[in-house]
């Protein structure tokens, strides 16, 4: 029996059994699963389900937290469910519980498409980063040519991870959109190869020359007018002729769309992105990053905080570095780890000291959900204690700039390598480890003072009933 194979086993049962699930799929540390019918799901005895961190419930929707391995529990899952797609339930039941389209919706909606498209390719832009990363600490700091075979190798890796974002996205992005994937995979290798192109024209009509290496709107709306286009030509081609006539009159309609309106629009949104995220935190990062640092476990535990991941790369790919999103996040994770830390050290019961301890450790580490539903969110007050350091720490990284140059990952002290400059200065990872410190210590010292506070309080309410005896 596999890892994961009873709690797939008991998911699926609670979950009300395959015929009453939708749709499945994962984030970096959820498994998602939607549901047809809220009445056949038992939360609680999932809940309860070995290797189960937390739940997050949303409308037809339930995210089982399990943490860094959701890879192998999702694939567990599959094996265990027979899952195949989309089911298309022979009962054709309809959800039950109509979500309100009000803002909150659309942002969900948002951020679940943004975790969907990217947490598959988050691995080849992690590595593709930390790669530069490496390269810029070996020709700076070791002597390493910057013409040399071993750079250059390093950078042909990191340009395999970035460069190529237009296909990797299109692809995931078409797979969310029940599309065939390849066919987004393949609007993005045009992309691609119509990088930099000079002298295209379609029917006459000229093609502005647009740099698509390393984008990501131009091929999101691509992709998009290719979903209503793929609906439409399915209605319409005969079933015989669908097979080979769709893709290529998708394609004849899509790419000259793409390539002469919305792959300049989206190019020229990516570019006001980037510089509008700069010109916002370099006025108002000191007031902006200290309350998004404080607010982003709870973007975490909603999901919202996959929406920022376009930004960030963008933000990237358009100036160089991310002011915001990792430094965020890394200020948020360690203060969590901190806080996690703290609990763990006024427990008494060696298990849960243990297990807790884990807990603040990984979060340490970037991966944070089974600190947050594991030992902090019971325990509200303590989360006061993570707030004060997010505000410390984020205030620091605010005045004084934090950047940081990989997109994706978990940041926490394993990143560093994500806030070194490519020129070898020491000016941003020293910062670096200075916030980090002051988010670790301010965390871990503001949740001891609130637990002995709060253990002076139980202490004195135990003892009035003994001197109002003794009176």
């Amino acid at each position: 029996m596999a890892k994961y194979t009873k709690m797939a086993q008991g998911v699926l049962k609670n979950v009300g059994g395959l015929e009453n699930i939708k749709f499945v799929e994962h984030c970096a540390t959820r498994l998602r699963i939607f549901y047809y019918k809220k009445n056949l799901v038992d939360f609680d005895a999932i809940r309860k389900e070995d290797k189960v961190v937390g739940l997050v419930e949303k409308p037809n929707q339930i995210q089982i937290i399990i943490g860094p391995e959701i890879n192998d529990a999702y694939n567990e899952f599959i094996d265990v469910s027979g899952f195949k797609g989309e089911n298309q339930n022979p009962m054709d039941m309809e959800p039950e519980e109509p979500e309100e389209k009000n803002f909150m919706y659309y942002l969900n909606l948002f951020g679940n498409k943004c975790a969907a498209i990217f947490m598959p390719i988050i691995p080849a832009m992690i590595t593709g980063g930390l790669i530069l990363a490496i390269k810029n600490l070996l020709v700076n700091y070791f002597g390493f040519s910057a013409d040399g075979g071993t750079a250059t190798l390093l950078m042909n890796i990191f340009s395999a991870g970035f460069s190529f974002f237009p296909i990797w996205i299109g692809y995931s992005f078409a797979k969310t959109l029940r599309m065939e994937p390849i066919m987004g995979g393949f609007l993005g290798a045009v992309l691609y190869v119509c990088s930099d192109a000079v002298g295209l024209d379609f029917l006459g009509i000229g093609v502005p020359t647009v740099t698509y290496t390393g984008s990501v709107l131009p091929v999101i709306l691509g992709v998009a007018v290719m979903y209503y286009v793929d609906k439409l030509l399915k209605k319409i081609i005969p079933e015989m002729f669908v097979y080979f006539l769709k893709p290529i009159l998708t394609m004849i309609i899509v790419v000259p769309i793409t390539l002469i309106i919305l792959g300049p629009i989206g190019t020229q949104l990516s570019t006001a992105v980037g510089y509008g995220i700069q010109a916002i935190m370099s006025r108002a990062g000191w007031i902006a990053l200290p309350i998004l640092s404080a607010l982003y476990p709870y973007m975490v535990m909603l999901g919202l905080d996959k929406a920022f991941t376009p930004m960030m790369a963008q933000s990237i790919a358009e100036i160089g570095y991310d002011p915001f999103n990792m430094v965020m996040g890394l200020v948020s994770n360690l203060c969590i780890g901190a806080t996690a830390l703290a609990v763990a050290m006024h427990m008494k019961n060696k298990g849960q000291k243990g297990m807790i301890t884990s807990f603040g450790v990984t979060a340490l580490c970037g991966v944070t959900e089974p600190a947050f539903y594991g030992s902090l969110i019971m325990r509200p007050k303590c989360l006061i204690g993570t707030a004060i350091g997010a505000v410390s720490a984020g205030l620091v990284a605010g005045i004084f700039g934090l950047q940081n140059y990989v997109v994706g990952g978990c940041p926490g002290l394993l990143s560093f390598f994500y806030f070194l400059p490519a020129d070898g200065s020491t000016r941003n990872i020293i910062l670096y480890f200075i916030v980090s410190a002051i988010a670790i210590v301010v965390s871990f010292v503001a949740t001891t003072i609130i637990l002995k506070s709060q253990k002076q309080e139980e202490s004195s309410r135990e003892e009035k009933p003994e001197l109002s005896l003794e009176a």
